[in-house]
């Protein structure tokens, strides 16, 4: 729109008619963008897209196929099987269909192809725009040696280390000896904790180095590694930056991602706990010189490790895409980074100038996992039978790609969803945060919630006492031995007596005899004294519940062998398949949500997901799990995979913490080891054998004692 000697742009922005003409041939209609990622990012940016008109095209691997995103978009494109490398990391694929479909442009999400210089060259190449960065920035920041030598020129404060391009061993060695132990071992175009390892002392040195360039060419096509003085346990605080074609940048302030699992991140705030105003200028402006050092366009992150003590901060790294946590920063700025990324990469201008970005509130995101953190967070893929968020507000955003009834497959990342929360200050976030916590329900696999739950209670975390040692120097608190108390068991008893009931009025409906009262009331007795048993487990514990029937909806229940009673009785509700159970208990009055799966009721209370399982016979248990997991003649597969590498064949001999076999699953590496001294008897399994979780893999040879436990037995 042209305004006196004015133009009125896209985004609101005054132009002369001179700026304007300068820019206009750089400004593209993006009209049809295809997303080249999965899961909720894609869904994320789907959203925004049709925000603005803008046709979407989604691609899906052959696991994907009825995948939320896929269903969302107003095209979809199958790219190959369920495995990323033949699928989600086939840029020619992902170039074809944008091609076939016309789509204008590319948003890359993370992961997968976002920092991948080759996929940009190749989307500029067929005229296609790649949301993202210049293909010369992601190959300087990606390369970590390279981007701390650009770092250091710019003025940004490096962490001592080595990042030369003589990767001999002894040059490595010597170069370790001069930083002095303990190091990091890092490779150079790492992400996520790859090609990561931590060395304490010269001892463990060669071996750490051998397994980082290992799991780094398999992950990076690459082994060259850096070295870094290891700062014990400091905090990791980044700048979300943007800039635009014209060489203008800014600084969204800072989110803090301190606590952290396998050097990945679980939590993230923003802004940072504790941060002084000076601080947070300095580190938004350093954030915005290493950006504007390799021209950069568009949305970035800036890391740095903080000394805790002295608030010292250092360049780590840059990620030149959007970063999982991107929604606490757009809660506490009220911006649409992905609306920005799709501006920039049109040809326009950034929407404000530094001064006019305002920080408002604190946020929080907690990055919900498939996995047990009881079991050093292995993943655990599996169905999502039963899924209940807290209802999305203003102040709450649930972003995910998958519903109830979604599988969580070993293919991919076992992350669930983000929850996030916006509240006036960090208190109120945080006891929002916890709140909504309670309110994400999940059945079918475990899932990371009720640590996020313990973690968000913990005096120091309340503090704001936060670095990247806090949940090894917190374990006990952290990992504490969960144990239902009597209310909670009185709840189990109640919720099995009167589901069984409403079960049985259901199935007297449909079979046209509602009116028989002795297939109606499951809780009918001729006589009142007759006791009933319930048996369950909860993690391994035995249960057992004595119940006699008052009426239908009243009960005694005792749960120490009948020696003393509780009154209770409730109601049941069902809204819309999620099961409330209203509860009476001698006076008190209470409520909790809980499903029923199988022969297993989880109950959800303000301490998150109770499961209990209901005791079933030896030899059935046995029938169903397939193996008995405590065997010490076996070795199996945590968790379902494919093997990638064995290391030992018949008649080897091992000990104990000798690694057998490694299983890859969910973008995760794991090594087996022998829990044993022995001889290996079988290998039942090859490389590249796609195996069920306790698989058996490995099998020992029975020696003459463990015979005669077995005749024993």
């Amino acid at each position: 729109m042209v305004l006196g000697r004015y133009i009125v742009t896209l985004n609101k922005k005054f132009l002369s008619v001179k700026e304007f003409k300068r820019c206009i041939t750089t400004i593209k209609k993006i009209d049809k963008l295809l997303i080249a990622n999965r899961g909720e990012i894609a869904c994320r940016v789907i959203k925004t897209a049709k925000n603005l008109g803008i046709q979407t095209v989604a691609v899906y691997s052959d696991a994907d196929r009825k995948a939320m995103h896929v269903l969302m978009a107003d095209e979809a494109y199958n790219i190959g099987p369920a495995s990323s490398l033949e699928s989600y990391l086939r840029s020619d694929k992902i170039i074809e269909v944008a091609k076939r479909s016309n789509s204008k442009a590319i948003h890359p999400g993370y992961g997968f192809l976002s920092e991948n210089t080759e996929f940009a060259d190749q989307c500029q190449s067929e005229n296609i725009i790649f949301v993202g960065p210049p293909a010369s920035a992601i190959r300087d920041m990606g390369i970590k040696s390279t981007s701390k030598a650009i770092m250091t020129e710019a003025g940004v404060p490096v962490v001592k280390g080595y990042h030369g391009d003589d990767q001999s061993t002894d040059r490595l060695i010597a170069e370790a000896r001069k930083i002095g132990f303990p190091i990091m071992i890092k490779a150079v175009r790492g992400g996520g904790g790859k090609g990561m390892r931590i060395v304490n002392s010269e001892s463990e040195f060669m071996e750490s180095l051998e397994s980082a360039k290992t799991e780094s060419y398999k992950f990076f096509n690459d082994k060259n590694v850096l070295l870094e003085q290891y700062i014990d346990r400091p905090r990791h605080v980044e700048v979300q930056v943007f800039a635009d074609q014209y060489g203008n940048g800014v600084y969204l302030f800072e989110r803090d991602c301190s606590v952290q699992r396998r050097h990945q991140k679980i939590i993230e705030e923003a802004p940072a706990p504790g941060i002084s105003e000076e601080l947070r200028r300095e580190l938004g402006e350093a954030a915005v010189r290493a950006a504007k050092s390799v021209n950069y366009v568009g949305a970035g992150t800036v890391e740095f490790i903080l000394n805790r003590l002295n608030h010292s901060f250092h360049f780590m790294e840059m990620n030149t895409r959007l970063q999982v946590e991107h929604p606490i920063t757009e809660m506490i700025t009220g911006t649409d980074l992905v609306e920005w990324q799709l501006r920039i990469a049109a040809g326009e201008k950034l929407p404000v100038t530094q001064d006019q970005i305002i920080l408002n509130g604190h946020a929080f995101e907690g990055r919900i996992y498939a996995e047990n953190p009881s079991d050093n967070f292995m993943p655990r893929p599996g169905p999502l039978t039963y899924l209940s968020t807290p209802r999305p507000s203003k102040n709450v955003r649930i972003e995910t790609g998958v519903r109830q009834g979604d599988e969580v497959s070993i293919y991919y990342d076992p992350m669930i969803a983000k929850l996030v929360v916006w509240g006036a200050n960090r208190s109120e976030a945080l006891a929002k945060f916890t709140e909504m916590l309670t309110e994400y329900n999940i059945a079918g696999v475990d899932t990371n919630i009720n640590f996020l739950l313990d973690l968000c209670r913990h005096s120091e975390f309340i503090d704001g006492k936060v670095h990247t040692g806090f949940i090894d120097d917190h374990k006990d608190s952290l990992f504490p031995k969960r144990k239902p108390n009597n209310i909670l068991i009185s709840k189990l008893a109640l919720a099995v007596l009167l589901h069984e009931k409403y079960t049985e009025q259901k199935r007297a409906v449909n079979e046209n005899q509602s009116n028989n009262p002795f297939v109606i009331e499951t809780g009918f007795r001729v006589n009142h004294s007759l006791v009933r048993s319930l048996k369950y487990f909860f993690n391994g514990d035995l249960i057992e519940i004595k119940i006699r029937y008052i009426t239908p909806e009243s009960y005694q229940i005792s749960i120490d062998n009948g020696n003393t009673w509780m009154s209770v009785s409730g109601i049941l509700e069902n809204k819309f398949g999620i099961y409330e159970l209203k509860y009476q208990c001698d006076g008190f009055i209470s409520s909790c949500k809980y499903t029923v799966i199988d022969d297993s009721i989880c109950i959800f209370d303000k301490d998150g997901k109770w499961e209990f399982i209901k005791e079933k016979p030896n030899y059935l248990d046995k029938l169903i799990t397939g193996s008995d997991t405590s065997n010490t003649n076996i070795a199996v597969s945590p968790m379902p995979g494919l093997i990638e590498k064995i290391n030992v064949k018949p008649g080897d001999e091992v000990k104990v913490g000798d690694s057998l076999f490694v299983l890859i699953a969910m973008k995760m590496e794991y090594a087996v080891k022998a829990n044993r001294n022995g001889i290996i008897a079988n290998v039942n399994h090859k490389v590249g054998d796609n195996v069920e979780k306790n698989a058996v893999i490995v099998e020992f040879e029975t020696d003459e004692e463990d015979l005669k436990e077995k005749i024993k037995a």
